[in-house]
């Protein structure tokens, strides 16, 4: 027997090709510490790879890598905590993709286009995968509107079972630039979500009456809002951020308007934020000041002051951030051409 060393590292990292913008864990409880990567190349030729730590030799390997065009906005593994769907991954860039992944050989499923009466096509700023129905994925675009879409997973052929996709609904849903998707846990965690705009609000839908939205948030200097997050135990909190910010906007849906919590200790602006799979009270930040904060925001509506938890990425700006549904004690972030898992 080989003697590995007892106690396991804090911290893995792993350096990729090219500079990472978009990642996300992967969701499978057979398949421990995998991760989807995409590059940021400023040019039509990018990639995506798939990387999973082996746990006996402590480093992460490359199990797959395709081509993408332009830079991925976001990746998504299909939420299936039970295994029981194809192991198939999302994109959103130019349009919306599924590909089945494969150890080496991943594949395109669907290429899903909205605008099939014109070779213009409006990039999709993001998306997201519904946990309660995953054949649903709504996407968000710079034309103003948010898409849901229904995928099918058809009947084996072979061996082949083919996605395909159709448009259920589209909508318009803000003034300008739509940024940022996310389906709610509230109400069966089927019908409800938000979106976040370049016309500084937060509005929810509800697809059963999509002839109306409510206003949940406005920036009162209508800066745009980049990001949108849903608290994962406790559906009425959700979590934002402004263009150039340096602060984190906690909402509650129960009172309109009025941030319930700011969170301000990044020293540049912030990029990315992720609630914690299983607790209500822990929201992970990260930011252009190569940090990564963890915080307990229990005392809301008092002020919460201070992280409970920071991480330096000395190296670089943090401009992605993680954290695994099936591995809660873990965080990923981005940096540069760096991907690293943090224990928490």
């Amino acid at each position: 027997m080989s003697s590995t060393s007892g106690k396991r590292k804090e911290i893995y990292k792993y350096v990729a090709p090219w500079p990472l913008y978009s990642m996300n864990w992967s969701v499978r409880p057979d398949k421990r510490f995998r991760l989807a990567l995409g590059s940021f190349v400023e040019e039509y030729n990018n990639k995506v790879q798939i990387i999973s730590l082996d746990e006996d030799t402590s480093e992460f390997t490359a199990k797959s890598i395709f081509d993408h065009p332009y830079p991925t906005t976001k990746i998504m593994w299909i939420p299936d905590s039970k295994g029981i769907y194809p192991d198939l991954l999302a994109t959103s860039g130019d349009y919306l993709r599924v590909w089945r992944a494969g150890e080496p050989d991943s594949r395109l499923e669907c290429v899903l286009n909205n605008n099939k009466n014109s070779d213009f096509c409006a990039p999709l700023t993001s998306f997201d995968w519904n946990e309660v129905d995953p054949n649903l994925v709504g996407t968000s675009s710079i034309d103003t509107t948010c898409t849901i879409w229904g995928l099918e997973t058809g009947q084996p052929i072979g061996r082949v079972n083919m996605v395909t996709g159709h448009v259920k609904t589209q909508l318009i849903a803000h003034d300008k630039e739509v940024y940022d998707i996310a389906f709610s846990r509230a109400g069966g965690g089927r019908d409800m979500f938000a979106s976040v705009g370049a016309d500084g609000s937060v509005r929810m839908f509800d697809l059963r009456h999509l002839e109306h939205s409510t206003i949940i948030y406005e920036d009162p200097a209508h800066t745009p809002l980049l990001r949108l997050a849903w608290n994962k135990q406790d559906p009425n909190y959700l979590a934002t951020v402004a263009m150039d910010s340096c602060e984190v906007i906690i909402l509650d849906v129960r009172v309109p308007c009025t941030p319930v919590a700011r969170l301000s200790n990044h020293r540049a602006c912030v990029n990315g934020i992720a609630w914690a799979p299983h607790s209500s009270c822990h929201i992970c930040t990260a930011g252009d000041d190569h940090q990564a904060l963890i915080w307990d925001i229990q005392q809301m509506p008092r002020a919460i002051e201070d992280p409970i938890l920071a991480y330096t990425a000395a190296e670089g700006e943090v401009n992605q951030i993680q954290w695994g549904a099936t591995q809660p004690d873990w965080i990923a972030i981005c940096y540069n051409k760096a991907c690293e898992i943090l224990r928490v």
